[in-house]
């Protein structure tokens, strides 16, 4: 008899089944380090430095988090398909110098709220706009070419960095209006609006990620991608979608960095790039691909939120941080690959202890 070409390909037994029960499982627990890790951090830091354990400090955190956080949910969407993208930060700061560039020339001078309104509404329609083509563009890139998506978007980052240092020389573009830093700045019921708005990106990530066939086909190509392919997902559209889809969340990072600083530059948030990488790596993502998901990512980065917090208020160096949360990394990678060996050790000595018994 031919071949049932309508039975569903992951019903069958193999690596793809076998992903497909670890992402609908989603084990409550998978997290549990993560979030006693967290717990000691916070317990540790509100012993060692004093007033710790403030509502001034938890406002502040819940301040500084959200670019961050949003850049790592921007790279967290490739790392998902086994690819990178090395341009978010690229992205985001010329997305932001674009906005800065179209208010100043939009909204004159003693303008009225209508006024300020429709050129903030037009700035925010440019970054959107430059934000979609250059994840369309790298999307093509990685997905038609065959490129590794390293070499893809190591070379538009240069080419958008190139190209927002050229037209700005190098300079940071002010010019913010005075009503967009106070609706950024404002809290609801004491939290910050940025905070709220990070949130509710990543809960929408989220569920692209895990409840969308779009999202299951990333972790699929992650994966595998020549079984996604046999699987009858059209692997490029997927590709370019993902690409796309991390510089529409650059685009709201970049609105944060409105925000917080009230100003564009080329050279914002540069020391940023690595800490993605550093925070989906830790918060469980799988760097060759296939496994991870958005509230593993937002529990490491409120550890390392309260890492730099703690050092902050006791006095040390960010250059100290840095330095830690780069051999968190690579403590944490080593970890992932010597614990397949560690637990072939362990199968090991218990055989040899049954077989002495």
């Amino acid at each position: 008899m031919p071949e049932n070409r309508t039975s569903h390909p992951l019903a069958d037994d193999g690596p793809l089944a076998d992903m497909m029960a670890r992402l609908r499982a989603a084990i409550p627990h998978a997290h549990l380090g993560l979030t006693g890790l967290l717990v000691a951090l916070v317990v540790l830091f509100s012993l060692a430095v004093p007033g710790f354990a403030s509502v001034g400090t938890l406002r502040s955190f819940m301040f500084q988090l959200p670019l961050l956080g949003l850049l790592s949910l921007a790279m967290v969407v490739p790392l998902v398909t086994g690819g990178l993208n090395l341009a978010i930060i690229a992205t985001t700061n010329q997305c932001a110098l674009l906005m800065v560039f179209v208010m100043q020339t939009a909204i004159p001078a003693q303008a009225g709220t209508g006024a300020v309104l429709a050129g903030v509404a037009l700035a925010l329609a440019a970054g959107l706009l430059l934000c979609l083509a250059i994840g369309l563009l790298t999307g093509a890139l990685v997905a038609y070419t065959g490129v590794h998506p390293i070499l893809v978007t190591l070379g538009t980052k240069s080419l958008i960095d190139g190209v927002s240092i050229y037209l700005t020389r190098g300079m940071a573009l002010s010019g913010v209006p005075d009503l967009v830093s106070r609706i950024g700045n404002s809290s609801v019921l004491g939290i910050p609006l940025v905070f709220l708005v990070m949130v509710a990106v990543a809960i929408l990530v989220g569920l692209v990620l895990k409840r969308t066939a779009f999202g299951i086909a990333c972790h699929m190509i992650g994966s595998n991608l020549e079984a996604a392919r046999y699987s009858a997902i059209d692997t490029k559209r997927v590709l370019v979608g993902v690409y796309t889809l991390s510089s529409l969340v650059c685009f709201m990072a970049a609105l944060v960095m409105l925000v917080i600083f009230n100003s564009a530059s080329a050279d914002y948030a540069q020391s940023y790039l690595l800490v993605t990488i550093l925070a989906a790596v830790l918060g469980g993502v799988d760097p060759f691909g296939g496994f991870g998901t958005v509230g593993g990512l937002m529990v490491a980065l409120a550890i390392l939120q309260v890492i730099s917090s703690g050092f902050n208020q006791f006095g040390l160096s960010n250059y100290l941080t840095l330095a830690i949360w780069g051999g968190t990394l690579i403590a944490v990678v080593t970890a992932q690959s010597i614990r397949p060996h560690l637990a072939l050790f362990v199968s090991i000595l218990r055989r040899r202890d049954g077989g002495a018994a």
